[in-house]
């Protein structure tokens, strides 16, 4: 299931390991266990993935509830409401880059 906590604690860090304020000091940027930080884009790729995966059961979970076989109306409406909270989630996040990116770009050197 998609945890939008989760992911935001796993994209924090990730914005962390890829900080320069941290490069220096390996007791700050938590790299001394040897083990390579999972890149941006891939945390990004997933996150859409699990999105895309709720959008599937919560269409499932209607088709079955319209056709009539075995799904009960609170089970379609959680689903519907998980899938429309992760995309809100995700759409949120993205108005961010968007926001994030025209600020770097308005910077004048």
């Amino acid at each position: 299931m998609f945890n939008p906590i989760n992911s935001i604690t796993t994209a924090a860090q990730a914005l962390q390991g890829l900080s320069g304020a941290n490069a220096g000091n390996p007791a700050i940027s938590g790299n001394s266990s040897g083990v390579a930080p999972t890149p941006f884009a891939d945390l990004l790729t997933d996150a859409v993935g699990q999105v895309n995966q709720l959008e599937a059961q919560a269409q499932t979970a209607v088709s079955g509830l319209m056709s009539g076989s075995g799904v009960d109306v609170h089970q379609a409406m959680i689903a519907t409401e998980k899938a429309s909270m992760s995309f809100e989630m995700a759409l949120a996040v993205r108005n961010k880059a968007v926001q994030a990116y025209q600020s770097v770009i308005g910077m004048q050197f």
